[in-house]
């Protein structure tokens, strides 16, 4: 009969708090859109595509030799395929490093004066690429498509020279595999195409509705403990646990709609597949709920008052959202701060959103995660119950 009692208490606990929040036309109009708002700005903030086009370029030709125009006019037809670079013809060394730090020029390529007199001789032609240091990121795609295109041209006359020979001493050679004698071919345990969205879409998903789900708690317990509603929760013959229980269901719910929401949008407006089931993606939004609200009730417990939980709040969720790898890979952060996103949940649950949205995983290929999720939600609730029922009697 207990249990009964406190699994019925539980309902009513969830429907007014679900009734509520449905009552609150902003805050339910804001659960659509700053889903949305998260992923416009992060969908037009990381590009669809792995490399930027028509960057701008400075072809600065020192030598202006036959060799050189030749090696120009071939980098600007094989430029015209994909648009990587906006090529700026004609400018002095000392003009396109002037632009570069005006920020005009993203590079300039460089061919010395003794270009076209190395190649007449059998040498090695040398070529500089110069690169704005400011921005790290734009000064690698540079340097790779620069160096890719002209490694190419490399390759071609190459091809010819080794042609040219073989047609002189009768044999039949592919100079390709003179050249390039080992091909690579990379490709994914997925197919189809991929972008950086597509990594950053799962843990969005996540960090929104750990968001949604750890603001939700002080909501539900501080401000009504403010406004004096809490105290005509705690006179009515309901169990403390039934409090817990129900407020705890009705921030997972929000969250999982929430969640949901996240994931139509991303689908619908920003082309994200999801490869893997979507019934074990829901699941693991429920586990990530649930692994956030003990923390969010512990916070709320600790705290007096609405503002001081928020506040407490936002100092977990900042540092959630930047060590947690949903916006950079972990394997790129220093050793310390990998460490430090090891004992976030966040991280878990982004992981293995992104391993079933983009991998096609299982349930045995995240197992891992969801044991760890399922143990930080029973420590943190472990925690929380007690802590909260204390801070009820104050």
């Amino acid at each position: 009969m207990g249990v009964k009692k406190i699994i019925k208490d539980s309902y009513f606990i969830t429907h007014k708090d679900l009734l509520e929040f449905a009552r609150n036309r902003v805050g339910l109009l804001f659960m659509f859109i700053f889903p949305f708002f998260m992923l416009f700005m992060t969908g037009f903030i990381f590009p669809s595509g792995s490399i930027q086009t028509d960057m701008p370029v400075a072809i600065v030709d020192m030598d202006n030799g036959a060799d050189a125009a030749r090696f120009i006019d071939q980098l600007v037809m094989l430029n015209e395929k994909d648009h990587y670079m906006d090529f700026k013809q004609g400018m002095s060394l000392e003009e396109a490093k002037t632009s570069i730090t005006r920020g005009e020029l993203y590079g300039a390529i460089v061919i010395p004066e003794d270009f076209s007199k190395d190649l007449s001789s059998g040498k090695q032609a040398n070529m500089t690429v110069f690169v704005d240091k400011s921005n790290p990121q734009v000064a690698a795609q540079i340097q790779g498509v620069a160096s890719g295109a002209i490694s190419g041209l490399g390759s071609i006359q190459a091809a010819s020279a080794v042609g040219m020979l073989s047609a002189k001493a009768n044999m039949t050679v592919n100079p390709l595999a003179v050249i390039h004698p080992y091909n690579v071919e990379v490709k994914g345990t997925i197919p189809g195409e991929t972008n950086y969205f597509s990594f950053v879409a799962p843990g969005l998903l996540i960090m929104i509705v750990m968001l949604g789900a750890m603001t939700g708690i002080p909501r539900a317990i501080s401000h009504e403990k403010e406004i004096g509603t809490f105290d005509g929760i705690l006179a009515a013959p309901i169990n403390q646990i039934s409090i817990i229980i129900g407020k705890t269901m009705a921030q997972t719910i929000r969250g999982i709609l929430q969640g949901f929401v996240v994931m139509v949008l991303a689908v619908i407006f920003f082309g994200v597949t999801i490869h893997g089931s979507i019934p074990l993606a829901l699941m693991i939004l429920i586990l990530g709920v649930f692994s956030f609200i003990g923390l969010g009730i512990v916070m709320t417990a600790l705290a007096a008052d609405e503002e001081t939980a928020m506040l407490l709040m936002s100092l977990l969720q900042f540092p959630m959202m930047f060590l947690s790898g949903v916006f950079f890979p972990i394997q790129q952060m220093p050793w310390f701060m990998q460490w430090i996103s090891q004992i976030i949940p966040i991280t878990y649950a982004a992981d293995a959103m992104r391993k079933v949205m983009i991998l096609d995983a299982g349930v045995s290929d995240i197992f891992p995660e969801i044991a760890i999720l399922v143990g930080f939600g029973i420590v943190t609730l472990g925690i929380a119950i007690p802590l909260f029922r204390r801070s009820m009697t104050r």
